[in-house]
């Protein structure tokens, strides 16, 4: 199954929606350079996909783009919803991801649900761990493996 990178985002703050950049650095075991959510852990990078943005788009009627809902990659292609935790998703040329966690807990209602009504990233969301890192643009192959 393969798709591409519709949109690569970054944010200095947790828990705020994240602005469009023309490309990521994926470092291995830290996430993003330059976003908050870099660092140790497993919870590293965030996926979406654009369907789920879309869906949202139909639901409520607001402006949603890439980023809105705190992800770092937006996807199109591939149902993020069909693969499971230890999948391995290949990105670009040469990074490479493994999938930790599917959506996540929501301890405390975001700025981003304040500003949709809702943030789908609990439920379809995923999380993943850099295994290499690389480079990483809009346009990009997105491949499991």
């Amino acid at each position: 199954m393969s798709g591409r990178v519709v949109a690569v985002s970054i944010s200095g703050k947790k828990g705020t929606r994240k602005e469009n950049v023309d490309s990521v650095s994926l470092v291995e075991g830290s996430g993003i350079a330059g976003d908050a959510h870099a660092g140790p852990g497993t919870r590293q990078v965030s996926l979406l996909s654009i369907d789920s943005i879309d869906k949202m788009r139909a639901s409520g009627g607001l402006e949603l783009s890439p980023g809105y809902f705190a992800e770092n990659i937006t996807v199109e292609g591939i149902s993020l919803l069909a693969i499971g935790v230890g999948t391995k998703i290949r990105l670009g040329e040469n990074a490479l991801l493994e999938v930790t966690h599917i959506g996540k807990e929501c301890h405390d209602r975001c700025a981003i649900y304040f500003s949709a009504g809702d943030c789908i990233m609990p439920r379809e969301g995923i999380f993943a761990k850099v295994l290499r890192g690389g480079m990483v643009r809009p346009g990009d192959r997105v491949a499991l493996e």
